[in-house]
C-alpha cells in the first residue's frame, strides 16, 4: 500500500492512498467464494453452482462492496502508518477505480491540533470567601414564606402587593386587539406582570369597581403593532384579596419535609441547602475563571468538522427545550457557532491537560459528590445506590469529578486572591456579557 500526505491549512491533510490490484481481487474472489456456498441458482444444487456462473452474476456486486471494504480499512491503516489523528470522516474521492487495476483514492480530513497547555501560572483567580450569616438564613425564611403566600378576600380598597381578580377588555382606536381581553384573571398589584401604568391604575380599587384606564405600551414591547401605542382598558374588579404569609410552624416545615426539630431543626434545614448552594457557586465562579484563563492563555485552532457536530448537539437540544414543531436542521447555525466553539475548544484543552498531568477520577471524591447529591433527598442510601448501580449516572459523576481536578491542578499553578464577600453576593450568579 503506498501513502502520501499533504497538508492543505493547519489543520487539514490530504491523503493520496494505493492499493495493490493483487489485494483487491483477493477480497472480490474471497466475497465470491462466500456467495457460492448460500447462493440458489435454478438448475444447480446449493453449493454447487460453478465460479463461472458465480462471477457472472455477482462479481460487480462483489467488487463494489470489497472496494467500499477496503477504502474504509486502507484509510484507517494509513492514518495509523503516518500517525495522523482524525478529526470527523473523511471526505474520499476515487481517482482509479477500474476492474484490474490497482486502487487509487484521495481522502481529506482534518486532524486534532496537537499542543502542549503552557500559561497556567498567568491565570489570574479571585476566589471568593462567604459564610451563612444568621440574617442571611431570616432573609431566606422570609423568602420561603413569601413563597408559600396565601391570598384571603377582604372588604377593602386594593393596596400593593394585594391580588384582585379582574375582567378586562382593551381597545387601540377603538378596535379590540388579540390578547387585550380576559376574563376571571388573576393579579398581584405591584407584579409587574401587565404593561406599566396598567397596575398603578387599580390600587384604591374595590370589589364591584369598574375602571377605564389608559395605559402605554414600551416603545420595544415585543408585540410591534401595540408597541408605543395607548389603550383604553375597561376593568371590572371581581374581588380584592390580601397576601397572609404562613406561620412558622410544623405544618410549614412539613411542607419542606421537615417534620422533627421545630424552628431549630428548620432551620438547621434551610443552612444546610443554603451552604451547599454557597459551595456550589464558589466553586462555578471560579471554575469559570479558570475556563476562562485556559482558552485565553491557549489559542488553539481547532476542526471545523467539530464544530459542525456541536452545532448540530446545540440544536438538538434547543429544539428539545423549546419545543415546537421546528426541526434543529432549521434552526441557524450562526446561533450557535460561538458557543460550540468554545465548548471544542475547552474540550480539547482540558483533555490535554488530563493527559499532562495523568489525572484519573478520585474514586474518593465520586463518592463524597455522589453523597453531597444524595444529601438533597429524603432518603440519600438510596439515591447513592441507584448512582453505583447505574453505570451511565457514574461516568457522568466521574466526568464531573475529573474537570474538578482540572481546575484544582490550575489552580495549584494559577495567581488565586481570596476575597471575602457576603453571602447575596457570593451565591448571585454572574451577569452575561453585554453583546457588541
Amino acid at each position: 500500500m503506498q501513502v502520501s500526505v499533504e497538508s492543505t491549512s493547519a489543520l487539514e491533510r490530504r491523503m493520496t492512498v494505493g492499493v495493490p490490484v493483487e489485494r483487491i481481487e483477493t477480497e472480490v474472489n474471497k466475497r465470491l467464494q462466500q456467495t457460492a456456498r448460500k447462493a440458489k441458482v435454478a438448475g444447480f444444487r446449493p453449493g454447487k453452482v460453478p465460479m463461472s456462473v458465480i462471477r457472472q452474476r455477482y462479481e460487480d456486486s462483489a467488487r463494489q462492496e470489497a472496494l467500499g471494504d477496503l477504502i474504509q480499512a486502507t484509510f484507517y491503516e494509513a492514518v495509523v502508518e503516518q500517525k495522523l489523528n482524525p478529526a470527523g470522516s473523511p471526505a474520499v474521492e476515487p481517482k482509479t477505480f477500474e476492474k484490474g487495476k490497482d486502487l487509487e483514492y484521495v481522502a481529506t480530513f482534518e486532524v486534532f491540533p496537537e499542543f502542549v497547555v503552557a500559561g497556567l501560572e498567568t491565570i489570574a483567580i479571585e476566589r471568593l470567601q462567604a459564610d451563612v450569616a444568621d440574617a442571611d438564613l431570616d432573609n431566606m425564611l422570609e423568602i420561603l414564606r413569601k413563597q408559600n403566600t396565601r391570598f384571603e378576600v377582604v372588604e377593602r380598597a386594593a393596596e400593593d402587593s394585594d391580588q384582585l381578580n379582574i375582567d378586562f377588555a382593551g381597545q387601540i382606536d377603538g378596535e379590540a386587539f388579540a390578547g387585550g381581553s380576559a376574563t376571571g384573571s388573576q393579579l398581584v398589584l405591584g407584579s409587574g406582570r401587565m404593561i406599566p401604568g396598567f397596575e398603578d391604575a387599580l390600587v384604591g380599587a374595590k370589589a364591584g369597581d369598574v375602571r377605564v384606564i389608559n395605559p402605554v405600551f414600551p416603545e420595544d414591547y415585543q408585540n410591534l403593532d401595540l408597541a408605543g401605542k395607548t389603550a383604553e382598558f375597561t376593568v371590572t374588579v371581581n374581588s380584592v384579596s390580601a397576601p397572609q404569609l404562613p406561620e412558622l410552624n410544623d405544618e410549614f416545615f412539613a411542607q419542606f419535609g421537615v417534620k422533627e426539630g421545630g424552628l431549630e431543626g428548620f432551620r438547621a434545614e434551610v443552612r444546610k441547602n443554603m451552604e451547599r448552594e454557597l459551595r456550589q457557586a464558589i466553586k462555578s465562579k471560579v471554575k469559570n475563571q479558570v475556563m476562562d484563563g485556559l482558552l485565553a492563555a491557549n489559542p488553539i485552532e481547532v476542526p471545523k468538522s467539530l464544530i459542525g457536530n456541536e452545532v448540530n448537539r446545540l440544536r438538538v437540544q434547543a429544539v428539545q427545550q423549546f419545543g415546537g414543531n421546528i426541526k434543529p436542521e432549521q434552526l441557524p447555525a450562526e446561533l450557535f457557532e460561538e458557543q460550540a466553539k468554545r465548548r471544542v475548544v475547552l474540550g480539547l484543552i482540558v483533555a490535554e491537560v488530563v493527559k499532562q498531568f495523568e489525572l484519573k477520577p478520585d474514586d474518593a471524591r465520586v463518592r463524597e459528590m455522589i453523597q453531597e447529591m444524595a444529601s438533597a433527598y429524603q432518603e440519600p442510601e438510596q439515591v447513592v445506590a441507584w448512582y453505583y448501580k447505574n453505570d451511565q449516572q457514574m461516568n457522568e459523576v466521574r466526568s464531573v469529578v475529573l474537570e474538578e481536578q482540572v481546575v484544582d491542578t490550575v489552580l495549584q499553578k494559577a495567581n488565586v486572591t481570596d476575597k471575602s464577600v457576603s453571602y447575596e453576593e457570593a451565591v448571585k450568579p454572574v451577569e452575561a456579557p453585554q453583546a457588541a
